[in-house]
């Protein structure tokens, strides 16, 4: 798998975005074929202990399912829908879009974009507003 190290990086973007206060939101799209699962939408949510956690939303044909996990089990978790089913992932920050691409020969990609956002989620404003996030 070629681009784990790709991914890797691009989710240290993910990560860097929270700490610095930028991130608006993370996107796995584009499926190879027709699947069901349609696409997973990743958004911050605050834990009542003061730190956070990711949001899941999971788009299927006939529902959608969200769950809860953190950091860690979401990189695991995303990683494992590279090429089952999704070949992009799109993070959008106030700073820049960043796409990541998995290519037929398993290389990943990032591909730097001007941004989509001008402002950060609510969540993640009200992360820097609560001091969960010290920029």
């Amino acid at each position: 798998m070629l681009y784990i190290p790709v991914f890797s990086q691009f989710f240290e973007q993910v990560k860097s975005s929270i700490n610095d206060g930028t991130f608006a939101k993370l996107t796995m799209a584009k499926t190879m074929g027709d699947t069901d699962l349609k696409n997973i939408y990743v958004r911050l949510n605050i834990l009542e202990t003061g730190g956070y956690n990711f949001a899941l939303t999971s788009r299927y044909k006939t529902e959608e399912i969200e769950s809860f996990h953190t950091v860690d089990e979401t990189f695991m978790l995303l990683s494992s829908y590279i090429k089952k089913p999704f070949t992009t992932a799109l993070l959008f920050t106030t700073e820049q879009d960043l796409t990541f691409k998995v290519n037929k020969k398993n290389i990943g990609s990032l591909i730097e974009q001007a941004p989509t956002f001008k402002n950060a989620s609510p969540v993640m404003l009200e992360m820097i507003e609560k001091g969960i996030v010290k920029l």
